[in-house]
């Protein structure tokens, strides 16, 4: 009778021990399929950070790439903060839209809803128009008023300010906008390119786009190095860039609708 006892005792110990390695290898293989994590960090009238939105980040809502993404924005970019009052390389104007574009964040999480509105502003940035970033609203008919709410209140300087403690808290430090992360890791110049470095990253089943993308390269010392016709960091208050419309008007604008 005890040496049943003690065999049935057995049994549940390597049950226990089956079930627990069954749990460890379904968290891994979950880990194994899960969504790549991908930050843009930027700045709102950035013209290269606008064209960048406007002509190369909504791909992610095309052929199937949304599924295998976890999209993040963090509208701070070259942002200064001193006794919480922030100071924005292309002037109050850009720190103005920097809390527009958070508070939309802010106010509507689905990332659907949200790049579109900051899509919409960002293609008017790089149209020179925008100052009329309210007409995102008709347009898309969406209600002004959390976002104006937010803005207009103390939320707004609020989510700001979170931005800036999380570009600051960036490793390496970002040495300009758009600064794009995937898994983790910084692209450096390679930033449009950001397509195949998820599909690289993401261990599911691909999505299409990966269909025929080369593998990135392997960042080297050089890509740490600032472009050439780049401006970076902190500048003076008002400059303003004009967007190269070659880079921008032959390229078709994509914009996720709600039903893709």
């Amino acid at each position: 009778m005890a040496s049943l006892h003690s065999f049935r005792h057995v049994l549940l110990l390597l049950l226990a021990a089956l079930l627990l390695l069954v749990g460890a290898s379904g968290a891994v293989e979950g880990k194994k399929g899960g969504k790549v994590d991908v930050a843009l960090y930027y700045e709102s009238l950035c013209p290269f950070s606008a064209m960048f939105v406007v002509d190369s980040l909504a791909k992610v809502f095309k052929d199937g790439l949304l599924d295998a993404v976890n999209l993040s924005l963090v509208p701070y970019g070259n942002a200064h903060v001193k006794d919480r009052k922030i100071s924005c390389q292309h002037g109050s104007e850009e720190c103005f839209l920097n809390t527009v574009e958070a508070c939309a964040i802010d106010a509507w999480p689905d990332l659907r809803v949200h790049f579109r509105f900051i899509y919409c502003v960002e293609d008017l940035v790089v149209d020179g128009k925008q100052r009329e970033w309210e007409s995102c609203f008709g347009k898309l008919n969406l209600d002004p008023k959390p976002v104006t709410d937010c803005y207009k209140g103390e939320r707004g300087h609020q989510l700001s300010l979170k931005y800036g403690r999380q570009t600051d808290a960036l490793q390496p430090p970002h040495k300009y906008v758009p600064w794009v992360v995937v898994d983790g890791q910084p692209l450096y110049e390679d930033y449009e390119n950001f397509e195949a470095y998820i599909c690289k990253a993401y261990k599911g089943h691909p999505p299409k786009v990966c269909d025929g993308l080369a593998r990135p390269p392997t960042p080297t010392v050089l890509e740490v190095a600032e472009a050439g016709n780049r401006v970076s960091y902190y500048d003076s208050g008002d400059i303003r860039l004009k967007p190269n419309e070659d880079n921008h008007a032959k390229m078709k604008k994509v914009v996720p609708d709600d039903d893709d």
